[in-house]
Parts: structure tokens; sequence; C-alpha cells
């Protein structure tokens, strides 16, 4: 008998496709699936390179072939799947998250997923300035100052600064400016690992920054934490805090470590 991630992702002849909500929230319970195949592997096919699972093409929870555009993210994708032990943790597959997100949502809306990124711009984390402790402000001048000038040297866009969280507008032509830099990630997985990027970050800047290779990942993460680094340094380090950036951390070297394959 088959267990239910096998006919989730193998349904046989005549069966019916289960819901893809229903089989994400099934792949978060703490009761996880077994291992139902021995060898992972990638097949170059029409559609890209595919995932195959003892020599059966996979498929995202939408039911598209899990096909990735080089044989080098496909290959990273599918050491993933040979990691798995007994059982199968999509907690542990980052990349393969990353590659079904893009597959079955960012290809469908391309254009709405570049907006959310260059929205981030708008009120982007390296614009806004603590007014205390002068460790922390100092700490955002040296490390932020720098991806700015980067910022308006490598893509023409010029930022302005505030103390506090006072909202400030940013100029039209800096976000016409970020607008034309996300436009350049025509892939969908690409879109994808920008806009988790992005998000884990708060900053559309430095996440074009990693993508760029300005950033190395660890570079770019430090930055977007500045705030919580400094309180650390002053309080203690949180235990709880530090196991959920963690988690966070995860996904965010999975997308810059996508995008670098991607090359």
């Amino acid at each position: 008998m088959r267990d239910e991630l096998t006919s989730d992702w193998f349904p046989a002849d005549g069966e019916t496709v289960r819901d893809p909500m229903r089989v994400a929230q099934q792949s978060m319970k703490a009761n996880l699936p077994r291992r139902f195949y021995k060898e992972a592997a990638v097949e170059e096919r029409a559609e890209g390179f595919v995932l195959v699972l003892d020599g059966r093409p996979a498929r995202t929870p939408g039911r598209a072939l899990l096909a990735l555009p080089t044989r080098t993210v496909g290959e990273a994708v599918a050491a993933e799947w040979a990691a798995q032990g007994e059982r199968i943790d999509p907690a542990t597959m980052p990349l393969t998250r990353l590659a079904n997100s893009a597959i079955d949502g960012v290809a469908r809306e391309m254009a709405a997923v570049a907006a959310d990124v260059v929205k981030y711009a708008g009120s982007d984390l390296l614009c806004y300035r603590a007014e205390g402790p002068e460790r922390l402000v100092a700490r955002q001048r040296d490390v932020w100052d720098p991806i700015l000038a980067w910022a308006r040297e490598a893509l023409g866009a010029r930022f302005v600064l505030a103390e506090g969280v006072m909202f400030v507008a940013q100029p039209e032509e800096s976000l016409a400016a970020m607008a034309a830099a996300v436009a350049r990630f025509e892939a969908p997985v690409a879109l994808a690992a920008l806009h988790v990027l992005t998000t884990l970050s708060g900053s559309a800047v430095i996440a074009l920054a990693v993508a760029h290779g300005h950033l190395t990942a660890e570079a770019g993460w430090r930055a977007s934490h500045l705030d919580e680094e400094v309180q650390m340094e002053i309080w203690g380090e949180d235990e709880e805090a530090l196991a959920r950036r963690a988690v966070r951390w995860r996904d965010f070297a999975a997308a810059a470590g996508m995008l670098r394959a991607l090359g």
C-alpha cells in the first residue's frame, strides 16, 4: 500500500489529485511521512532539469513537474531529497520549498511579486535609522551606508534617510531604478529567491546586493539584523529568538544559494 505522500506526488491512473493546500498542511504535521524512494536524481527534459525519484518525475503540490532551469539547481534540489532519512522533513528542504513556490505561485504572478519587492524599497529597512543607543546608530551608519552607496552607484537608486519610524517618501526615479533592477530577474525561481531575500531581510536593497554578489549571504543577513545584534550585546542572548532566527537564516541562505547557482 502506498503512503499518503506517495499518492500525492505520484497519483495512479484514475486517482483524484489531492488539494495542494491539504498537502502543504500534511507536510507540516509532526508525524512526518516515510521516505518512499531510494534514489533522487535530476533528468534533463524539455521542461528543464526535472527531479526524479527512483526514475519517476516528481511534481509540485500544484501538480506541475518539479523542473529547474539549470542542472546545478536541479542537482541541489535532488541533494535535499537524497539527504532525507527514514522520514521526509520539508523544513530541511528549503530549496525544494522555494522551487515549489516559484513553479506553483510566482510563475503565475510575476508582475505582482516583482511589484512587492519594489514596494519594500519604498520603505526600505536601510533608510530608517535609530535615534539610539549610539552603538546601534554607529553600526547602522558603518554597515548600511556602504550598501546604499552601492545601490546608488550600481543601480542608480538614491535613497532618503529618516530617523525613527516616521515614513519618508523615496524619489520616484529611485523606485523606477529599483523596478528596472528587479525586472532583470526573469526566471520564476530567480524572482522567488529575490522575494525571499527581501521579505526575510526587510530590505530590497540588501536582497539585490546579495543577488548581485556585492554582499555575501552572511553579510546581508547580519546587515538586516543589526538591531537584534546590538540588543543581545547589551541585554544578553535570547535563546528563543536565536532559534527563530536560525530557521529564517536557513531559508535566506537557500535563496542566496539558489541565485548563485543560477549564475
